[in-house]
């Protein structure tokens, strides 16, 4: 899914679009599986419609809250640097974003725990000069090209421009 090119201002480009590594669905997918085995189970032992019926709202009512619920979160929520701004997005319905210009980002690190490193995933740390003072994007696949690429346009930034906008002096 593409960064909507109408949210972008004159001039500005997407560096990086990325959402949360997809390990965060392991847990509501087991918790499907764990669901519907039951499910059987229980149909399987019992012929009565009356604990069938019951099960099947209580499964519901689970697969809502642990499954749906979840997945449509990993979907909707986004993470976008660009050559101007970061923007953290998500909802479906009720939206909810933020935005820092990357004029006010002070620094970006990352860290990689053993579980991340094994799903080539970790947590990106968006430091800022608000007094929220850091955004952590967690489980951010391939964090360490993430972290260098918006690394280098805040470099970009800092020496005045992309190269491509800058005059050699001949110094």
């Amino acid at each position: 899914m593409a960064f909507p090119t109408k949210l972008l201002n004159d001039g500005e480009h997407v560096v990086v679009h990325t959402r949360t590594h997809a390990k965060a669905l392991i847990a509501p997918v087991s918790v499907l599986v764990v669901l519907v085995a039951a499910v059987i189970s229980l149909g399987s032992i019992t012929d009565s419609t009356t604990v069938g019926l019951g099960a099947g709202v209580v499964a519901a009512l689970v697969a809502v809250w642990f499954v749906v619920r979840p997945v449509l979160d990993w979907l909707t929520t986004t993470y976008t640097f660009t050559n101007r701004r970061f923007i953290k997005r998500s909802g479906l319905i009720a939206k909810e974003g933020r935005t820092i210009p990357l004029n006010r980002i002070s620094g970006v690190d990352f860290e990689i725990g053993v579980v991340d490193r094994l799903f080539g995933c970790g947590t990106l740390i968006v430091s800022d000069a608000s007094t929220h003072g850091r955004v952590l994007l967690e489980d951010v696949p391939q964090v360490e090209q993430v972290q260098l690429r918006v690394a280098e346009e805040l470099h970009t930034l800092a020496s005045g421009g992309p190269a491509s906008e800058r005059v050699d002096d001949g110094t």
